[in-house]
């Protein structure tokens, strides 16, 4: 379920998933949250905590949202860690409820025969989708969001990727891989999350 968060009195907006009934005067967390580095290099990310002002679906206002729609949620998160599209991708929930945060992840992956999308001659078919490869760096997309990836391992059908910003999701989760291709991301195709390399939140962030 997609979600249009709005940040209290402001005009800040950003799209991002949510799990669970949500209730105005709730108290919610957003996974990952603010991401960061250690002085050592290694992730740190702070889920940020806050509460429900307001849940609108068009011009309606609402007591309580369930999954099935597009919905706008009132809080009072501060807007400026909602620029530049910081925030999209990003899980809300009830607090102590969301899934994991992952850096790595290993899948089963199916590539597509053919491309799609790209120009051919007349009667000519598309070009084949070439296998993956250790070091090759793809886009994934898992949910609403959008991230880069290098491919650490190929064996068979399974793969293990590096993300480069770590996401909240669960196993089980369907994922779709794009390479670039002329200039231009091509869906090559799709695979499942099996398991993979999680970090623990560093510390809240209270908004």
């Amino acid at each position: 379920l997609f979600v249009f968060f709005r940040a209290y009195d402001s005009l800040q907006t950003v799209i991002f998933t949510f799990l669970g009934i949500l209730r105005v005067g709730q108290e919610i967390e957003v996974r990952p949250g603010i991401v960061s580095k250690s002085g050592d290099g290694k992730v740190q990310c702070r889920p940020i905590f806050s509460k429900i002002v307001s849940l609108f679906a068009e011009q309606n206002h609402l007591e309580y949202a369930v999954p099935g729609g597009l919905i706008g949620v009132g809080t009072k998160i501060d807007p400026t860690l909602c620029r530049g599209d910081r925030l999209v991708g990003h899980i809300l929930g009830a607090v102590g409820t969301l899934p994991d945060i992952f850096t790595e992840i290993e899948i089963n992956f199916f590539l597509l025969r053919r491309l799609l999308g790209v120009r051919t001659e007349a009667n000519k078919k598309a070009a084949k989708v070439q296998k993956l490869a250790k070091g090759e760096v793809l886009m994934v997309n898992i949910g609403s969001l959008s991230t880069g990836c290098r491919v650490i391992a190929v064996k068979g059908e399974a793969a293990k990727i590096a993300l480069t910003d770590p996401i909240c999701t669960e196993i089980g989760e369907k994922i779709a891989l794009s390479r670039r291709i002329e200039k231009h991301w091509r869906l090559i195709g799709w695979g499942t999350i099996r398991r993979g390399v999680t970090i623990e939140p560093y510390k809240a962030e209270h908004c």
